[in-house]
């Protein structure tokens, strides 16, 4: 009997190891430091949000981590909330916005 599990364990370590190793693959492209690509991305974001005329561009704070964008700080009103995300959203290789902004009134 233990004979047929001895096969079924090293299957298993095997896929265990394999999901492993790729996870480590994975941290490696986009670990702390974020994913090749983020500054240019932060930087594409705080161009467009600097060019648009119904946003303070130094009351917004950008910072992306696996294409994903975070914008912070504080704005005047909702609709600047809601129009900084749009922005964001425009600018090539964002996947996703995660608005953070405090609305003053």
């Amino acid at each position: 009997m233990s004979s047929h599990r001895r096969p079924l364990y090293g299957l298993t370590s095997a896929i265990i190891l394999t999901g492993a190793l790729s996870g480590c693959a994975t941290y490696d492209k986009c670990g702390f430091a974020g994913c090749p690509g983020d500054a240019k991305v932060t930087a594409n974001v705080e161009a467009l949000i600097d060019r648009h005329p119904a946003l303070e561009a130094n009351a917004i704070s950008v910072q992306t981590m696996d294409h994903v964008v975070y914008l912070n700080g504080t704005v005047a009103t909702g609709l600047e909330s809601r129009e900084a995300t749009a922005v964001a959203l425009e600018a090539p290789g964002v996947t996703r916005v995660v608005n953070l902004l405090a609305v003053s009134r």
